[in-house]
């Protein structure tokens, strides 16, 4: 009878848990020290030189107060009034990024052979590469590219349009590197959604717009904010595009170029320092109103998409 209980205790009592006894010590979660070398990248390429950064933009080189960089950025037109240029250029295309690819990720969000080959073709821009595609819209748009001898042969106009080094060839150039980014983000959130929502406003007489407006638009509005962000700040920094399609000297003299000015033609790392901090200040005050705006409207859980 002994025996039997004993044997009996043996089967009832849960084996140990080895990877349990693996990752802990003494009660210790061992598997937080796998965060130390992502914490490390983080600190060296992202905390490190924004604290550098920082730092160098209090110290002026042609003297001063500590702050004499940042009255000097607010007190000469020619450097300020970069801020309203780039946001000139980088709020409308970040719209229209989003506005476009949104219906685009919406139609394919059911897989299919047909699906796949559009990604691709869609996404394609992406892998060229910001100054690839300037130099192809130089080609393209060029007064005697291939656009402007086409409508000149058809008769549409007969003068070539100027499509480059002004406001259109960066805004061109913005766009088709950002849309692939934007459409790529939505496709993700949107095929995190569930179908059978929608499948189950149907039933219930919903149509097509009535189930894209009372079910996935709710749902969208977290990732549509995040897309927003990720895509506004991609677009502000542009450079190459403002150089290359632009005209950096005027109407497209962005706040990277003046940044860019300040460090290797001034050689004045200081005031570029502090341009670089205006820069950042600028984007997450953009970041924080979109975030602070998802907020008002939509306080459910964030989709997650599938990619």
């Amino acid at each position: 009878m002994r025996a039997a209980a004993a044997a009996s205790a043996l089967e009832v009592q849960p084996a140990p848990n080895a990877t349990t006894d693996a990752s802990t010590v003494a009660g210790r979660d061992l598997r937080v020290l796998l965060l130390i070398p992502g914490l490390l990248v983080v600190a060296g390429l992202f905390i490190y030189p924004f604290l550098y950064g920082l730092g160098l933009s209090f110290q002026p080189q042609q003297g001063g107060s500590v702050l004499a960089n940042y009255e000097r950025f607010f007190s000469e037109p020619r450097i300020s009034r970069t801020v309203g240029t780039t946001l000139w250029l980088a709020l409308p295309v970040t719209v229209l990024n989003v506005a476009l690819a949104l219906p685009f990720a919406f139609m394919l969000r059911r897989p299919s052979p047909t699906q796949r080959l559009l990604t691709t073709v869609l996404v394609i821009p992406i892998t060229l590469g910001t100054v690839l595609v300037a130099e192809g819209l130089m080609i393209y748009l060029g007064p005697n590219g291939w656009f402007n001898r086409t409508l000149m042969e058809v008769g549409a106009i007969t003068s070539p349009l100027r499509l480059i080094n002004n406001y259109w060839g960066v805004s061109f150039s913005l766009f088709i590197t950002g849309f692939p980014f934007a459409f790529l983000m939505l496709l993700s959130y949107v095929t995190g959604i569930d179908p059978t929502l929608a499948r189950a406003a149907a039933t219930l007489g919903a149509s097509p717009l009535s189930q894209f407006r009372t079910i996935y638009l709710p749902l969208l509005l977290p990732g549509l904010a995040i897309t927003f962000c990720l895509a506004f700040v991609q677009a502000f920094a542009v450079f190459p595009s403002a150089v290359l399609l632009g005209a950096p000297a005027g109407p497209t003299r962005v706040i990277s170029i003046a940044a860019y000015e300040a460090a290797f033609e001034d050689f004045d790392f200081s005031m570029a320092s502090a341009i670089a901090m205006v820069m950042g200040g600028i984007q997450l005050l953009i970041v924080a109103a979109v975030l602070g705006l998802r907020g008002l409207l939509y306080r459910g859980p964030v989709v997650g998409g599938k990619g």
